[in-house]
C-alpha cells in the first residue's frame, strides 16, 4: 500500500486545479534508473489508466503506480513540507536503502 499524508494530498488538488486537470486526473508515480543513487521518482498527472496499474487513494487523492514500479514503492508515504524551509514533496520510503542528499533519487 501507498500513502498520502494530509498535506501533500492538498497540494495534489492544488497542483491539479493549477494545471486545468479535472477530477478524472490522477497523480502517477514511477521509479526509473538515474540519478546520484542509481534510482529516481518521476511523478506527472494522467487521465488514462494504463494496463496493470495498481491504484492507492488517500485524503481524496488517487496516485496510479505501473507493476515495474511497485516493489520500490510498496509501503512509501507520500508528504508534502511546504513553507520557507519546505522541501516540497518527500517520499518515505522503507524500501530505500541509500537516499541522495536532496531526497530525489535512492538505491535499495
Amino acid at each position: 500500500m501507498i500513502q498520502i499524508s494530509p498535506e501533500a494530498a492538498a497540494k495534489i488538488g492544488a497542483l491539479k486545479k493549477e494545471d486545468g486537470k479535472d477530477d478524472s486526473a490522477f497523480l502517477r508515480v514511477e521509479v526509473k534508473k538515474g540519478g546520484c543513487s542509481g534510482l529516481s521518482y518521476k511523478m506527472n498527472f494522467e487521465s488514462v489508466p494504463r494496463d496493470g496499474d495498481k491504484y492507492f487513494e488517500s485524503h481524496g487523492q488517487k496516485i496510479a503506480v505501473a507493476p515495474n514500479s511497485m516493489m520500490y514503492l510498496l509501503g512509501m508515504t507520500l508528504e508534502y513540507s511546504g513553507g520557507l524551509n519546505g522541501k516540497g514533496f518527500v517520499f518515505n520510503n522503507p524500501n530505500a536503502a541509500k537516499q541522495c542528499g536532496c531526497g530525489s533519487s535512492f538505491n535499495v
